[in-house]
C-alpha cells in the first residue's frame, strides 16, 4: 500500500480524535465562569487534562506528516499550526479567567500543569496510538492478503483457460483422426469388393480358359484321329 495513503488515513483518524478534544476545551472556558471554588479547580484540572491531549495528538500529526508528500503535508503542517494557536488562545482565556477569580498566583502555572498532565497521560494516548497502528497494520495485512488472492485467482483463471484451448485443440485433432479413420475405413470397403470382383473375374477367366483349351485339345485331337487313324 502507497505511504502517502497510510499517512492520510492515519492522519484523518487524528485530526478526529483532535476535533473532539477540541470541541469540549471551548466549553470548558464558560463553564469555568459559571462555576466557584472546588467545581471550578476541577474544571481547571479537567482542562489542563485535554490540553495536554490535544498537545500529545498534535505532534502525533505532525510525525504522521513528516513522510507524507509534499502536497499533502504543506498544507496540514499550516492547520496543524493553526490548532496550536487556537489551544494557546484557549489557555490565555483560561490563565486571565484564573487570575480573575485568585485561584491562579504565577503566569507559568497553567503550563507546568499542562506538562505535568502529559506524563500522566502519555500512556494512554501511546496505547491509543498503539491501537491505531495496530489496526491499520492488521488493514493492511488484510488488504494485501486479498490483493495475493485476487492475483492467484486470475493466474488458476489464466491456467484454466489454456488447459480449455489445449482439449478444445486436442478435441479437433481426434475428431480430424477419427474422421480419417472413417475414410480409411470406407476405403478399405472399397477395396475389398474390388478384390473380391476381381477374384470372381479371375476364377471366370480361368475356367473359360480351361474350357478353351479343353475344346481346343479335344479339336486337336480329332483332328490328328482324322488324319492318322482314320482310312
Amino acid at each position: 500500500m502507497d505511504t502517502g495513503i497510510m499517512s492520510s488515513e492515519e492522519f484523518e483518524k487524528l485530526h478526529e480524535i483532535y476535533t473532539s478534544l477540541y470541541e469540549e476545551l471551548q466549553l470548558i472556558p464558560q463553564q469555568i465562569l459559571r462555576c466557584h471554588g472546588e467545581e471550578r479547580k476541577r474544571l481547571v484540572r479537567v482542562f489542563d487534562e485535554r490540553i495536554g491531549e490535544a498537545e500529545e495528538v498534535l505532534q502525533s500529526m505532525d510525525r504522521e506528516l513528516i513522510g507524507a508528500p509534499s502536497s499533502f503535508r504543506n498544507p496540514m503542517s499550516t492547520k496543524v499550526r493553526m490548532y496550536r494557536r487556537d489551544l494557546g488562545k484557549l489557555q490565555r482565556d483560561v490563565r486571565s479567567s484564573d487570575q480573575g477569580s485568585g485561584l491562579a498566583v504565577r503566569p507559568g502555572e497553567s503550563r507546568q500543569g499542562i506538562y505535568a498532565t502529559q506524563n500522566d497521560h502519555s500512556t494512554h494516548l501511546q496505547s491509543q496510538r498503539a491501537m491505531l497502528i495496530q489496526g491499520t497494520s492488521s488493514l493492511n495485512n488484510a488488504t494485501a492478503s486479498i490483493e495475493r488472492s485476487q492475483r492467484l485467482a486470475a493466474e488458476t483463471d489464466q491456467i484454466g483457460n489454456e488447459i480449455i484451448e489445449e482439449l478444445g485443440e486436442q478435441r479437433e485433432q481426434l475428431d480430424r483422426t477419427r474422421d480419417r479413420m472413417v475414410h480409411t475405413g470406407e476405403n478399405l470397403s472399397r477395396s475389398r469388393k474390388i478384390l473380391r470382383s476381381m477374384s470372381r473375374r479371375l476364377v471366370t477367366n480361368k475356367l473359360l480358359l480351361s474350357v478353351v483349351i479343353v475344346m481346343e485339345l479335344a479339336i486337336l485331337g480329332a483332328v490328328v484321329y482324322l488324319k492318322f487313324f482314320r482310312k
